[in-house]
């Protein structure tokens, strides 16, 4: 009998899926009492999350779709796979930048119009090149909003290209800054970025302070004939002001992941079906790194990479564990401990580690807790949940 059941609410890539072993694992779409769920693009918000479930895995970056601040409530980690999809994205973007500035859809859509043969047809070809003059990329400057792990991979290709790189990421990571190449130069706030680039690129999540990010008083800012490119997420930007900032010729393009009808019927706007992550490689990536993540917290509590609990990887020395997600507030572990202590147990090492409104603790014991002591655990007010690990053979 399986140890776990995983539920699936889209097609997950069968290299990551492989990576559970089926003398442990169950895995289907629809099942009863699944103990986590892996997605993609699935829209949890209105879905009755089972109570069973112990954790939810999304094979991609962004988690707009699922409703974390409710699962964090619940003592239930996210996990998402930032980068895993980064080099997808950033070929997606090089080549919406290309697309952009030489008017390449426009041009193919201009050919398909042709009609005739031989003379004529090359006479029509000559006639209409003229009015999808471009530009070349070296000199350019490109402006990166972001630069996580997508927003470093642009940003070094752009040098590779020859353009200036203008960056802008108050939070960069000093993993990221390593990977940065020091051609890049830094931008003063996101005003300098606009006024100073031919081309801007968003890569942040969506949240309250970057929605809107490009909106109609920094499209203002910026050159005569310029272009932004969003394979971010669609409500970065402003719709009815880029809108406006084409009709009045002050960009020239904007090329975007997310159709809309209005953008769909705008000549200059370039949209792509949301093709950033749909890659071969970037699925499999993705599948592979968030299913190792979510295995890795089913079986031994262990936390990376998740959007709400803090990174907590504590190296396991017994085979009894406890995992207890809990409010971060005073007094919680010493009430744990005097609870384990009741019933005169040794503790072999332990863990807790706090990410804002939100702590986790894992414990290594001597012997497991009896259903008594893990009640009185579950019965402390702040405790989410408190689960003993399976003993699991290597």
């Amino acid at each position: 009998m399986a140890m776990f059941k995983i539920q699936t609410l889209n097609s997950i890539a069968v290299t990551g899926l492989n990576r559970l072993p089926r003398d442990r694992y169950e895995v289907a779409s629809e099942l009863g009492r699944p103990d986590a769920i892996l997605l993609r693009s699935f829209k949890m918000h209105d879905m009755q999350v089972p109570g069973s479930v112990l954790a939810v895995g999304r094979a991609g970056a962004g988690t707009n779709n699922i409703p974390v601040a409710k699962l964090s409530k619940d003592g239930i980690p996210v996990f998402n796979t930032p980068g895993a999809n980064a080099n997808a994205v950033k070929e997606l973007v090089i080549a919406g930048l290309l697309m952009a500035a030489r008017n390449l859809p426009q041009a193919i859509d201009y050919v398909h119009t042709l009609t005739g043969s031989g003379d004529e047809l090359d006479k029509a070809v000559e006639a209409g090149k003229k009015q999808f003059v471009g530009f070349e990329l070296p000199k350019r400057t490109l402006g990166v909003v972001g630069l996580g792990a997508i927003g470093v991979e642009v940003a070094n290709a752009a040098l590779k290209l020859g353009m200036n790189v203008l960056g802008y990421d108050p939070t960069i990571t000093v993993q990221h800054a390593w990977q940065l190449s020091s051609g890049v130069q830094k931008a003063a706030n996101l005003d300098d970025v606009f006024a100073r680039a031919d081309v801007v690129t968003v890569h942040v999540p969506l949240n309250k302070n970057t929605d809107k990010l490009v909106n109609a008083a920094r499209l203002e800012a910026m050159r005569r004939g310029s272009v932004i490119l969003n394979f971010s997420r669609d409500a970065i930007v402003d719709d009815a002001a880029v809108v406006e900032a084409l009709n009045t010729g002050k960009l020239r393009a904007y090329v975007t992941d997310f159709p809309t009808r209005t953008l769909i019927d705008q000549p200059k706007v370039i949209c792509l079906p949301h093709l950033g992550a749909s890659t071969v490689e970037a699925e499999e990536n993705c599948a592979v790194m968030v299913v190792d993540n979510v295995r890795e917290f089913l079986e031994n509590g262990n936390v990376t990479r998740s959007v709400n609990f803090p990174e907590t990887v504590l190296h396991r020395t017994r085979p009894h564990r406890v995992a207890i997600p809990h409010k971060n507030v005073p007094n919680m572990v010493a009430q744990i401990l005097t609870a384990l202590a009741a019933q005169n147990i040794n503790i072999a090492d332990m863990l807790n580690h706090s990410r804002d409104e939100l702590s986790y603790t894992l414990v290594d014991l001597d012997v497991p807790p009896n259903a008594a002591t893990l009640e009185r655990i579950r019965n402390i007010d702040g405790i989410l949940s408190a689960r003993v690990l399976p003993i699991i053979d290597a």
